[in-house]
């Protein structure tokens, strides 16, 4: 059966999510809320469903609810994620809230613990891993191909250059450095601890080019960053917003290499290339053609689709809170790395340790 489904803001990500419930037959967008009327009542109008002005009023008016969907921005892309996502949450709704979980670390932390207590669903759009290629290479892992990790490289982030440059206007971006880190580096972070594990330690050089600073900019929007995995292997993760052009490997290329074998995703959902360690391989020159599996996927958009049809399906299928894909911990464990780069930052690029996430508790009802 469908499940019914509430957004909490209609700006764009918002719509794309409504467009994408309503190609699903796992949900049933029943309605939509936005504090800006304008927008609620253009997205209503849209998607067939009826609209609000407050979270409250919705919960209220529509009890059998069982997703709210938070796709609210804010300052840093993340400001107003935690206030309607604890209010669902409290309100007993399974509850799906955009990258990153929220703009605090410490609203983080409680916004998890709180979906821990009343047992409801909590994830996170972490959609850059919900592609073909992903799969394909995870079918390497699991099947043996890539071995024991020994680095991953992931670069991800803008084309662009000094001179298609504009200081940004929007008082969500401007005046804050950490806009970039906070509202990106989720993304690569969660494509990173998906292949590779937990992270343990941090460090950054991260600084802003010439014209930015001429220009008055404070956006920390390079970051050359260094991590230690709990199993040994070590990565490195580069990312920076529209300071260069990217060049080989697009805007985004994530590279495990491990004991036997090494793959390379290309632009998240076109192709994985997969090299094979064998006896005899020349250590330099000659360097053996790789499995190439090229899914021909340009469009980027598809990645929200797929991501929240996982949800649903694992929402509908009552899968293990811990086992949810891409839950609350996952989100919170990836907010604490960036938290850990700022930090790292701050300290002039020392070494920090992420704070330890929460334990893992099981349900006995499920753990056997």
């Amino acid at each position: 059966m469908a499940l019914k489904i509430g957004i909490v803001g209609m700006n764009g990500i918002g719509k794309q999510h409504a467009a994408c419930y309503k190609k699903e037959p796992l949900a049933d967008l029943v309605a939509v809320c936005d504090v800006v009327k304008e927008r609620a009542d253009a997205a209503a109008e849209t998607f067939g469903v009826k609209a609000y002005y407050s979270l409250k009023d919705m919960l209220e008016n529509e009890p059998d609810l069982d997703i709210v969907d938070v796709t609210t921005g804010g300052i840093d892309n993340g400001s107003w994620h935690f206030e309607p996502a604890m209010e669902a949450v409290e309100a007993g709704k399974h509850v799906l809230v955009e990258k990153p979980l929220c703009h605090d670390i410490t609203e983080a932390r409680e916004l998890y613990a709180l979906a821990e207590r009343k047992k409801v669903y909590l994830g996170c759009n972490l959609n850059h891993y919900f592609t073909p290629p992903a799969e394909k290479a995870m079918e390497y892992i699991n099947g043996g191909g890539v071995g024991e990790l020994v680095y991953c490289l992931l670069k991800m982030g803008f084309n662009g250059g000094e001179a298609g440059y504009a200081a940004a206007g929007s008082p969500k971006i401007k005046g804050h450095p950490y806009f970039h880190m906070k509202a990106f580096l989720t993304h690569p972070f969660s494509v990173m601890r998906h292949f590779c594990g937990d992270i343990t330690h941090i460090q950054t050089f991260s600084d802003r080019p010439g014209f930015r600073r001429n220009a008055g900019d404070v956006m920390v929007s390079i970051n050359s960053i260094h991590v230690k995995f709990a199993n040994g292997g070590v990565g490195y993760l580069l990312s920076q917003r529209g300071d260069a052009m990217y060049g080989l490997g697009g805007w985004w290329s994530f590279e495990m290499a491990g004991s036997k074998g090494t793959f390379c995703i290309e632009n998240c959902v076109e192709k994985v290339s997969y090299w094979k360690a064998e006896k005899g391989v020349p250590p330099i020159s000659e360097q053996p053609a790789p499995e190439v599996t090229d899914f021909g996927t340009k469009d980027f958009g598809s990645t929200f689709g797929n991501r929240l049809r996982a949800f649903l399906e694992d929402v509908s299928n009552g899968v293990p809170r811990e086992q949810l894909r891409a839950n609350g911990r996952d989100a919170l464990a990836v907010l604490e790395y960036t938290f850990a780069v700022i930090e790292s930052y701050e300290r002039g690029g020392e070494v920090v340790r992420p704070h330890a996430l929460p334990p893992l508790h099981g349900d006995p009802a499920t753990m056997l």
